[in-house]
């Protein structure tokens, strides 16, 4: 395998210990990285370390500091934190199985790919992997890597599995205290019908393919126009209306015109009608005719 393993140790189910390495699931997507220019020059800014009354130092010179109290330091080298000890730097022990709906999805982090580390370890690996299968379980224990201790969650995936590190409690806020001033009235049945065959009609299978970043795309072409010298016009909406100002349409209409085949047919046959030739021929002596025909007689 071409990548880098994160981390390497050993997954541990009571007495049975498999060694493993675990990879990056995910990757940066395709994004636009900015430089801040110093205009009148051209040149690119850049950032020295300095400290005060010295000037700019060496990387070397550099350690890692707490501040215990205001301008008072506990000062660490690499070697004193890398000398904590911790069993879960090297071992993941599952001290936990639950069912994978008992966590809410807030509290998923980060994915990555757990394998075998060799072949001698492929056998109990499979039979971790099988066992939370067929109980459609997900195994919680704790890990340390790069500096932190995290609780992470291990799930059967193809072949493999996946481990997910998990945010702890303290760093997820309470939804209450955002949540609290949304009422709690029953919304209207037909109302409710309509925006539930909405999504029904608009429920498939997820395919991540379908979806990219056109907000990068959009910064793409823009490079591009910029580099040939092109005139942009850039669409300033200053005083644009309050969004808020959409709920005073009709959220019926909105609903049924949204599902178009089965709620939109009605208004679309409602328009037809007021277009048909009688109800336009009755209509026109009012507006035009008489206000255009006479005077052509006229001249």
């Amino acid at each position: 395998m071409a990548a880098r393993p994160y981390w390497r140790g050993q997954i541990r189910l009571a007495l049975v210990s498999i060694p493993v390495e675990i990879y990056s699931a995910t990757k940066s997507g395709a994004t636009i990285a900015f430089n801040q220019i110093h205009e009148p020059s051209g040149k690119r800014i850049k950032y020295e370390k300095v400290v005060p009354g010295i000037g700019p130092v060496n990387v070397e010179d550099i350690v890692k500091g707490f501040e215990y109290a205001k301008g008072e330091y506990v000062l660490l080298d690499e070697k004193e934190i890398e000398g904590v000890k911790l069993e879960s730097k090297k071992t993941l022990e599952l001290t936990q199985f639950v069912d994978a709906q008992d966590i809410d999805m807030i509290y998923f982090e980060k994915p990555y790919y757990v394998v075998p580390a060799d072949d001698l370890a492929e056998e109990a690996f499979i039979v971790l992997r099988e066992a939370l299968r067929r109980s459609r379980k997900i195994g919680l224990g704790q890990l340390a890597m790069r500096g932190r201790e995290y609780v992470v969650s291990i799930k059967a995936c193809g072949r493999g599995m996946v481990m997910e590190t998990l945010r702890y409690a303290d760093e997820v806020n309470k939804a209450a205290s955002y949540f609290r001033d949304i009422g709690d009235a029953d919304p209207d049945e037909e109302l409710l019908d309509l925006a539930t065959t909405l999504i029904d009609k608009k429920t498939g299978k997820f395919d991540a393919s379908e979806f990219h970043d056109r907000y990068v795309d959009a910064l793409k072409d823009l490079i591009e126009r910029k580099k040939k010298g092109k005139t942009l016009n850039i669409d300033t909406d200053e005083g644009g209306a309050d969004p808020r100002g959409s709920n005073v349409v009709d959220l019926m209409a909105a609903l049924k015109n949204s599902l178009g085949g089965s709620g939109g047919s009605k208004p679309a046959a409602k328009k037809s009608a007021t277009n048909s030739p009688t109800k336009a021929s009755a209509k026109k002596p009012a507006t035009k005719a008489p206000a255009k025909s006479p005077a052509r007689k006229r001249a």
